[in-house]
């Protein structure tokens, strides 16, 4: 079985990427969107898959999925992209994509190495509710074909 078509991958330990969760899941009125804690087992499998540290995230990924191949896009390439597919004014804040990606990736990097300083964290992972579970992956089914990162 083939993976959702657009997942986020964020740190559910951190109060910032639990906000920008949110905000996702809010205004994402048509489910594009599936999001998955990488501290989950799905989580922490697609990172293996993806050849990331499975005990240190600084980025928030975004898979874009089709078949058994994902491509796969980090820190603000992935947060404009999924802006962009947000319903209302926000998606003209990827707009911003025309400001050059090492700038951008630089300001990133500098809030995602301090967001726990900044912003704290939560006493305990967030975990989606019962009314928002059908919008998070939290295990892979790997009885299908095998899936391979771009």
């Amino acid at each position: 079985m083939p993976p959702p078509e657009k997942i986020i991958l964020f740190d559910s330990q951190c109060n910032l990427c639990n906000g920008w969760s949110r905000f996702v899941l809010e205004r994402d009125r048509d489910a594009v969107f599936t999001l998955c804690r990488v501290q989950s087992p799905a989580g922490q499998q697609l990172l293996t898959r993806l050849g990331l540290p499975l005990d240190r995230y600084e980025t928030v990924i975004l898979l874009e999925c089709r078949g058994d191949h994902c491509e796969q896009y980090h820190r603000s390439e992935a947060a404009l992209r999924i802006i962009a597919r947000l319903p209302g004014p926000w998606r003209h804040l990827a707009l911003l994509r025309i400001v050059p990606r090492p700038l951008r990736d630089w300001i990133y990097d500098r809030i995602a190495r301090n967001r726990y300083r900044l912003f704290g964290r939560p006493a305990q992972c967030r975990l989606p509710d019962a009314a928002e579970e059908h919008r998070f992956l939290e295990d892979l089914n790997d009885s299908g074909a095998p899936w391979k990162p771009r």
